[in-house]
C-alpha cells in the first residue's frame, strides 16, 4: 500500500513540473539483461533473456515478457515487464514492470533474491558502407 501511494505522489509531482510528463517515444527490444543476486550466498549473474524465454536461478523462475527503451537514447532507461515466480509458492512473486534507472521503484520483494534490469537488447548500428577508393584512371600512365 505504501509503494503505490508513494508511485502516485511521484507521478503527481512530476506532472506538475513543466516538461516532466511528456510522453517519450519507446522501441520493443527482443531480449532483455537482468542482475540477479543471492542475499545470502552473495551470488550474482546476469542473465540474458529473449521475449518469453524463461530461467532458473537458485529457486527463482524468471520469465521475461516485454523489453523496451527510448528511441532517441537506447542506452538509457529500459524497462522490462517480468513474471518472477518462487518454487515455493504457488502465486507470482513479482508480475510487472521494472525500470533500469530506479529500480526500487517497482522491486521483487523477496527475502533471499533480488533482481533488477539492466538494459535492452537493441539492434546494433548498421556498419558504415566502405566509401569506394578514389581511382585516378589515366593519370601517371
Amino acid at each position: 500500500m505504501r509503494r503505490r501511494l508513494a508511485f502516485a505522489l511521484c507521478c503527481l509531482m512530476a506532472a506538475a513540473l513543466p516538461g516532466v510528463g511528456q510522453a517519450q517515444e519507446f522501441r520493443n527490444a527482443e531480449a532483455g539483461i537482468l542482475r540477479w543476486l543471492d542475499k545470502l550466498t552473495g551470488e550474482t549473474a546476469d542473465i540474458e533473456l529473449v521475449l518469453g524465454q524463461e530461467a532458473v536461478s537458485g529457486r527463482l523462475s524468471i520469465r521475461m515478457d516485454a523489453c523496451r527503451y527510448p528511441a532517441d537514447n537506447p542506452a538509457s532507461d529500459a524497462q522490462a515487464h517480468l513474471t518472477i515466480r518462487d518454487a515455493s509458492v504457488a502465486q507470482p512473486v513479482f508480475e510487472g514492470w521494472m525500470v533500469a534507472s530506479s529500480p526500487a521503484l517497482s522491486a521483487l520483494d523477496h527475502p533471499r533474491y533480488d533482481v533488477w534490469v539492466l538494459r535492452c537488447v537493441t539492434p546494433a548500428a548498421a556498419p558504415a558502407e566502405e566509401a569506394e577508393p578514389a581511382t585516378s584512371e589515366g593519370e601517371g600512365e
